[in-house]
């Protein structure tokens, strides 16, 4: 979990195993040419859902230097617990730590911004590296932002019982517009592709046939496609609404849809309220079944690859500290922010009691932000 340079919650959607239509990124606001603001962001974060408990800190700081060259550097930890209900019926509870640092410079030259970045994440039983490079260009007088990046990843899957070792080859490919409509609306559009290659399964889960558990089987190979519109309206000179839509699908028959809405009003000078609905559906991957009838070349019984339902909904309350204290800062906020989540499945069986699988989750993040 990761701090980023806005006001919106990041929202923990588990292991890394999870659909990752859910990781890709819905309609991202794109950097126009113009470095972004010095500051140093502090955030201590907390999921509770589905029987996983995730916690821990995190740092993000940027710096720029003379007007044309902005670092940034960022590092967290997760400490995670988790028993949820496919590791408590197919594999053993576990808790482990994850950190994660990263650092990254972008350029400004002229109406362009140039950006590479690296990030390295590391667990007991995963270790991934990442290598980015972006752009962005301003065109027709700064009203519009067309941006592009590419990110390349090497991951290398464990697990901590054996001596089992296997790869994963990521890449990335992201274009995207800005445009100014009106002196009121801004609106994005975003299209984005990954390409997987190695073992993209979970090494300790497994599927079923006709009741008896087997290893899970997933194709070394998975191509994933995710294209998002969205918006933002100043309805005043205190308050915003912000929208979006984003279409996914990939080469494992996954389709999903994302809808998200949100309000945003100033309620005093130093006070900003935020309030969030979004709604995610998708189908089930392929070669996905609760039980299989026989043996097939690729099954898999992860939850997150069934067809599935989420309800979130939660807001956020930020005060801007610096202008009621002697500080001498251009800005300072303490931002206290919750979720809550709610996941329904359609074929996916909780073998405690026989019943489809449901469960609720709880997102509380704390995060104090200087600029100087």
């Amino acid at each position: 979990m990761a701090v980023t340079e806005c006001r919106q919650p990041i929202l923990v959607t588990g292991r890394r195993w999870g659909a990752l239509a859910a990781l890709l990124s819905v309609a991202a606001t794109l950097p126009a040419a113009t470095l972004p603001e010095e500051r140093v962001q502090a955030m201590y974060h907390s999921y509770d859902g589905g029987g996983v408990e995730v916690t821990g800190p995190a740092i993000n700081a940027r710096k720029n230097f003379g007007a044309t060259v902005s670092a940034t550097a960022d590092y967290y930890v997760d400490s995670i617990s988790a028993a949820s209900v496919d590791v408590v019926t197919s594999a053993s509870p576990y808790s482990e730590q994850r950190t994660e640092y990263g650092v990254g410079i972008e350029w400004l030259y002229g109406d362009a911004v140039v950006s590479a970045g690296y990030s390295n994440s590391d667990e007991s039983d995963y270790q991934a590296d990442t290598y980015s490079l972006g752009v962005s260009q301003d065109v027709f007088g700064g009203m519009t932002t067309v941006a592009m990046a590419y990110s390349h990843g090497d991951d290398v899957v464990g697990r901590v019982d054996t001596d089992f070792e296997d790869k994963v080859d990521r890449d990335n490919y992201l274009v995207g517009v800005n445009q100014v409509l009106t002196p009121r609306l801004l609106a994005n559009v975003t299209y984005e592709a990954i390409t997987e290659d190695g073992f993209l399964a979970n090494p300790y889960r497994s599927a079923r046939i006709l009741g008896a558990q087997v290893p899970e089987r997933y194709p070394r190979t998975r191509t994933s496609h995710a294209a998002a519109v969205g918006g933002i309206y100043a309805l005043g000179g205190n308050d915003s609404v912000r929208g979006s839509y984003r279409y996914f699908t990939d080469t494992w028959d996954i389709g999903a849809h994302t809808f998200e809405l949100a309000y945003s009003r100033y309620i005093a000078p130093e006070w900003i309220a935020d309030l969030r609905l979004r709604y995610y559906t998708q189908d089930a991957a392929s070669f996905y079944s609760d039980n299989f009838d026989q043996e097939y070349a690729y099954m898999a019984r992860d939850k997150e690859l069934s067809s599935f339902d989420s309800v979130s909904a939660g807001g956020s309350l930020s005060w801007d500290v610096a202008r009621q204290m002697p500080l001498r800062l251009r800005q300072a906020d303490v931002t206290l922010s919750y979720d809550y989540i709610s996941f329904s499945y359609d074929d996916f069986t909780d073998l405690r009691d026989g019943e489809l699988y449901e469960f609720n989750s709880h997102v509380f993040q704390l995060y104090f932000s200087v600029w100087y």
